[in-house]
């Protein structure tokens, strides 16, 4: 399966893929995501013969390419093995997660998905520090179960119909700075939403020192790939250490080398009490962890820890996936191959606001970049069908992108795998000029 770009050979959705959405009870209309037949690098091949280079890596899950070689190996000669029950390389795997999280001797809660590990952290944190407070983020996005949908301010809609919600979990702005709840410029707002944090929502409605921990993801996700000003976590960390709260850091898209470092937070030197993982850890294979150093388990809680056992903890299939996938962006620098060819793309996705006035914003780090598409570039008016719309014409040509967005506003979700080389780049960027003219004439 070897490509340059992508080929569309029917439809999409072709005769087989349309077939199949017939009997699923949907519609041609409904096919946006590409059913795979065959994956092998950036590349999605389906059911008909359509090849689509995958722009969202599967969700910020195939860092290392779709199928890599390694990855497949590690998985097949463990299948030999076995494939249930903890084995003695969950332990390597521990020691290895906790110096690459700053968080070694550490303990590890494991899980299949991020939204899971964002539950046990509640949990841990609460039992940790005995107080029943946890402070999130508008805008935030922490998964899909119970607990992550009460620790998120994505969109209502994640919540509505499904309360009453965990309690004391407290929302307040996070540094989305296109569009500043506050209506400041981030160069002279002094971190004005942190000085409400501290000024009003601890003065008014929330006891910080009944406050456990604070959530925070390093780069908001979902909601447009928004970062913050660079003293912004800094100063959030002085703040947890001021009120004795714990700060979980949710790492679950912006680990293993999305950002160009291999977790999120190196870009601002701030550590983590508990860091969030999953997604890219094992290259599509389901497990996650919940990273807490040992020193601050044993010195609060005299007692084992049962309270976040799963019959599925620590696969062999997702550590021996984790162990290669971890391998794979150490031995092909693909930490640096990120960070450089991230600011290759991000430079050519800015040289698109020339001539493409639907793009109001382009902004991230690595390889993890968000588009955001406007009515009107000044106004930063948003424009979430124009987003669909780009999007489709996009899959049309072979391009598999995505949009998301809160506050409002759309971004188009740009995070290949961190394989991809300058030229897949410039074909890529080609595409999408051509879905948004298509999508805009």
């Amino acid at each position: 399966m070897k490509h340059i770009g992508p080929k569309i050979v029917a439809g999409p959705p072709g005769p087989k893929v349309s077939e199949a959405l017939r009997g699923a009870g949907l519609s041609d209309a409904d096919y946006g995501s590409p059913l795979v037949k065959q994956a092998e690098s950036i590349y999605i091949e389906d059911p008909d013969g359509n090849v689509f280079i995958d722009l969202v890596s599967g969700r910020c899950v195939a860092n290392t390419g779709h199928s890599h070689p390694r990855v497949v190996k590690a998985i097949k000669d463990q299948l030999d093995r076995g494939f249930h029950w903890q084995n003695l390389e969950m332990y390597r795997l521990q020691d290895r997660l906790g110096e690459m999280t700053g968080l070694s001797p550490c303990q590890i809660f494991w899980s299949q998905s991020g939204s899971m590990v964002n539950d046990f952290a509640i949990k841990a944190a609460r039992r940790i520090t005995g107080r029943p407070g946890i402070i999130s983020f508008t805008g935030s996005y922490h998964g899909s179960s119970i607990g992550g949908i009460s620790l998120s301010g994505y969109d209502p809609s994640m919540k509505r119909h499904y309360g009453p919600l965990v309690p004391e979990i407290h929302h307040v702005p996070y540094a989305a700075c296109y569009r500043c709840p506050f209506k400041m410029e981030p160069n002279s707002c002094g971190l004005a939403c942190l000085d409400y944090l501290e000024d009003m929502v601890f003065k008014s409605y929330v006891t910080p020192d009944e406050t456990a921990a604070v959530f925070v993801e390093p780069i908001q996700g979902d909601a447009g790939w928004h970062v913050p000003p660079s003293e912004w976590h800094q100063r959030l960390r002085r703040i947890c250490d001021d009120h004795g709260m714990l700060l979980v850091v949710d790492e679950v898209q912006t680990a293993f080398g999305r950002t160009g470092k291999w977790t999120a937070m190196e870009h601002w030197g701030v550590q983590g009490d508990i860091v969030l993982l999953g997604k890219a850890m094992a290259s599509g294979v389901p497990i996650s962890a919940c990273v807490l150093p040992r020193s601050l388990l044993e010195s609060t809680d005299p007692e084992p820890i049962p309270i976040h056992a799963q019959s599925f903890s620590a696969t062999p299939l997702g550590v021996a996936a984790a162990h290669a996938t971890m391998d794979v962006i150490r031995d092909e620098k693909l930490c640096e191959n990120s960070e450089k060819t991230g600011a290759y793309m991000k430079k050519r996705l800015v040289d698109l606001m020339d001539t493409q006035s639907c793009i109001g914003d382009i902004r991230g780090l690595g390889l993890l970049l968000g588009v955001e598409i406007v009515k009107d570039r000044d106004a930063k008016t948003p424009a979430p069908e124009l987003a669909n719309t780009i999007c489709r014409e996009a899959f049309k040509r072979g391009l598999f992108i995505m949009n998301m967005g809160s506050y409002g506003g759309r971004a188009i979700r740009v995070a290949p795998p961190l394989i991809i080389t300058p030229e897949q780049v410039d074909v890529a960027v080609e595409v999408l000029d051509e879905s948004m003219k298509a999508a805009t004439g």
